[in-house]
């Protein structure tokens, strides 16, 4: 095995070694069928197989194996910000968003071209730095639903609390923070997240959708974009990705062999704390982006004195074989995305570089 690099890319994001491994000595063949997944035909019984028990092991891990549907959809999380206003945003009705960030706000645009959306909350004016509190969200009771992202990828935030909504239905993107700690799946009237952070490869999206919201079947819209289209073709509608559905399945079972999601956030946030350690003991040096109580433990954004540090920090960190640790283009500074399958060594490692940088630079 060649030294794997630190990876804190930000998606498409690490994959657990052992999953690789498998994946690995599955891939010219699978199962003694003679070809790979990649070969055979998605109405293969093979293939079947893989697709139910990934939605049940999805569904079982959130705790919700009963009421709820898990779908594989294409598009990415992007495609939902449109596809869920396009689903449920009826006439007459009022689109809800939790404005926390670049994602959330790409959603509640997309609504407005769709019909009629409105702002439930914000901390665009606080910088993104501190999330909104329970107390801060109005919520206009004709909402079709409140719409919020759980854990904010490019701005290193992540909600505490889910809101109560009454009969109003909460749809939560969990894009980067899904299955990386507890959180009570049953408020939620529909989950989506792109795989590609912490389920699996790019290229197939989750969806895991209420049997309430998938009564009425919207007509108005292309059957290839409704839910109940592929809600009711077992996510089998059209071609999925057959391959990046197996690479789920796969980290799925991990994530089961670690001990389920309480363990997970055991180890996310000790891995997260090393990171946070360092940046409140810099005096300053380092300086978070986000407010202590709205830290997230899969996206630790920081900045230092200047950009030109940060930019020496990023050159250096790699030639320690670091890969990802520049911010995102839209904000700059630094981002270490430490998702489930990080190992704490590399968020160890990240520690004493930055303990050093600063010894070096300070």
């Amino acid at each position: 095995m060649t030294n794997r690099a630190y990876n804190f890319n930000a998606g498409p994001a690490a994959l657990p070694l052992e999953v690789l491994q498998q994946a690995q000595e599955e891939f010219v063949e699978y199962n003694g069928i003679g070809m790979s997944l990649m070969e055979i035909s998605h109405r293969s019984k093979e293939y079947e197989a893989i697709n139910a028990e990934t939605q049940q092991l999805l569904l079982e891990l959130l705790g919700l194996e009963s009421g709820y549907q898990a779908l594989f959809l294409g598009g990415g999380a992007s495609t939902q910000f449109a596809t869920i206003p396009l689903n449920f945003l009826k006439p007459g009705k009022v689109g809800s968003y939790i404005i926390t960030g670049s994602f959330s706000e790409k959603a509640y645009q997309e609504a407005q071209v769709v019909g009629e959306a409105a702002i439930a909350a914000s901390n665009k004016a606080g910088k993104w730095r501190s999330l909104p509190k329970a107390s801060d969200i109005q919520l206009d009771p004709n909402s079709a639903y409140l719409h919020m992202t759980t854990n904010n990828t490019i701005e290193g935030s992540q909600f505490s609390y889910i809101p109560e909504t009454g009969d109003i239905p909460l749809i939560g993107d969990m894009t980067s923070g899904i299955l990386s700690r507890p959180i009570d799946s049953k408020k939620f009237a529909m989950i989506y997240a792109g795989a590609q952070k912490n389920l699996g490869p790019s290229g197939v999206t989750v969806a895991v959708i209420r049997d309430e919201l998938l009564q009425e079947e919207p007509k108005h819209i292309p059957s290839i974009l409704r839910y109940t289209t592929h809600a009711s073709n077992g996510s089998l509608y059209n071609t999925p990705p057959v391959h990046s559905i197996y690479m789920v399945n796969l980290v799925l079972k991990w994530v089961k062999a670690q001990g389920g999601v309480v363990q997970l956030e055991k180890q996310n946030v000790a891995k997260s704390n090393l990171i946070y350690d360092v940046i409140d003991a810099s005096g300053g040096y380092y300086t978070g982006n986000i407010d202590p109580d709205s830290r997230s433990i899969m996206n630790v954004t920081f900045r230092l004195p200047s950009e030109e540090l940060e930019k020496k920090f990023v050159k250096e960190s790699q030639q320690h074989n670091f890969v990802g640790l520049a911010g995102h283009r839209s904000v700059g500074g630094i981002r270490a995305s430490a998702y489930n399958a990080v190992p704490y060594e590399a968020c160890k490692a990240l520690a004493d570089f930055m303990i050093d940088f600063q010894k070096n630079n300070g």
